[in-house]
């Protein structure tokens, strides 16, 4: 995802399953990127019309009185605000970055087709923005069928859930985390979590810490 980010390619698409870290992925891209240099949105609200997705973006990115009613919104209005947004940030020097989250939500083809035409605000050499889309794997097929749009994604990546060693991992390192060095969990009990959550982080941590409660409980943990 910085990858895409950094070399400027337009588009990118991130899938995974429910609970294996997409969203975390995104906080995490806008953690590490120098805020002086990048221009961010993060939308995750994807019960809107296109209209109403082009005003919640527009605000996103800068601080600008629009109408609150959806009756008095233009979608000829908003891509016009939009490009000049765009255009002063790449003079001042900065990259515009769009993420937008749970993007298998989206029903409405519109919304694809108006996310295709943010592509088109481009210089003659790179684009104005890059646009990222995070969802579940059903997110891809709804890509597919947009063939215009699926031509303009230059990078797809897909998370897959956690390996039995991964999960033991990233059990310790949480512990780690909450300030916890000494061990806690047999191999019995990591294993046990593994099988039971599918490897799916989410998922790993809900059981991680019910395990920690249960052994407080008995007065093995301390």
């Amino acid at each position: 995802m910085l990858y895409a980010i950094k070399e400027r390619v337009g588009a990118a698409v991130l899938t995974g399953v429910f609970g294996c870290g997409k969203t975390v992925l995104a906080e995490a891209i806008l953690e590490e990127l120098q805020k002086e240099q990048y221009q961010l949105a993060l939308i995750a609200n994807l019960q809107l019309e296109y209209v109403e997705l082009l005003r919640a973006i527009v605000r996103k990115l800068k601080a600008i009185e629009l109408p609150t009613k959806k009756t008095e919104l233009s979608a000829d209005y908003l891509p016009e605000v939009l490009e000049n947004i765009l255009i002063t940030n790449n003079r001042d020097g900065k990259d515009t970055v769009i993420i937008i989250d749970e993007a298998h939500i989206i029903k409405d083809e519109n919304v694809f087709e108006g996310l295709r035409l943010l592509l088109n605000f481009h210089l003659r050499d790179r684009f104005l923005l890059t646009l990222l889309l995070l969802g579940q794997p059903e997110l891809r097929q709804k890509i597919e069928d947009n063939k215009q749009l699926e031509q303009r994604i230059a990078i797809k990546c897909h998370l897959e859930s956690l390996n039995e060693e991964e999960t033991k991992n990233y059990i310790l390192h949480r512990l780690k985390v909450g300030g916890r060095e000494a061990p806690v969990f047999t191999e019995a009990v990591f294993k046990a979590i593994f099988s039971a959550s599918g490897g799916i982080p989410r998922r790993i941590s809900h059981l991680r810490s019910w395990f920690t409660y249960w052994l407080y409980q008995k007065g093995l943990y301390n």
